[in-house]
């Protein structure tokens, strides 16, 4: 009898124990689009991001299934960094894959895009919100099947002239946005981590409207 409450007891705490483990693990992916005529366009702010963090650490991406990926290891917390290969209409596809693939928690996931309703560089962190006819989340959302998810808005501003937004989005930054990008792009580093470390609700209070 005591053999078999052992056995459970052992069951149960390794079933705590990876749970513990899941909660632990996140998934944050920047959004953009592949190939080199889409380098540090607007649309292509998730990929630079997490371009800047892994230019800080001592890690580097690989390319693998649906994407490029490279994990970054703080304080207990395990991040996955994933710049989709799936181009921004598919973004979902690759969310959804390693999202599965790796266990990790809806609430765990953090997407990072693009927002042409806020100023140049302002960013917002949010848990669910509309697509706001963004492509590539209105993908994210038909693969998971729900708004519910956190994602960080960095601001590209909508200054473009009637007809000319596709344009803007997928042009580069203007020389003063580049003056101003690599602090921005830091900021949105020290979001992320915190994203992990202090959890959404923390992070939001701390970071938004910076």
């Amino acid at each position: 009898m005591f053999k078999c409450l052992k056995k459970w007891l052992d069951f149960s705490n390794s079933i705590e124990k990876n749970e513990e483990d899941l909660m632990k693990k996140f998934l944050i992916v920047g959004l953009g689009n592949i190939g080199e005529k889409y380098d540090n366009t607007r649309h292509n702010i998730g990929f630079n991001i997490l371009n800047y963090l892994v230019s800080k650490e001592d890690i580097s991406f690989e390319t693998v299934k649906l994407g490029d990926t490279t994990t970054l290891k703080i304080k207990g917390r395990t991040l996955i960094l994933l710049k989709p290969s799936t181009y921004m209409n598919l973004s979902g596809k690759a969310v959804k894959y390693w999202l599965e693939k790796e266990k990790i928690p809806l609430e765990n996931l953090l997407i990072i895009t693009d927002d042409l309703n806020l100023p140049f560089g302002t960013i917002r962190l949010k848990t669910k919100g509309s697509d706001g006819g963004h492509n590539g989340l209105k993908d994210i959302q038909d693969k998971l099947q729900t708004s519910k998810y956190n994602r960080l808005r960095f601001g590209i501003s909508d200054s473009f002239s009637k007809g000319r937004q596709v344009d803007y989005v997928l042009g580069k930054w203007s020389d003063d946005e580049n003056s101003k990008l690599e602090e921005r792009l830091k900021t949105c580093t020290e979001v992320i981590k915190s994203f992990a470390l202090a959890g959404v609700n923390n992070t939001m209070n701390q970071f938004n409207g910076k």
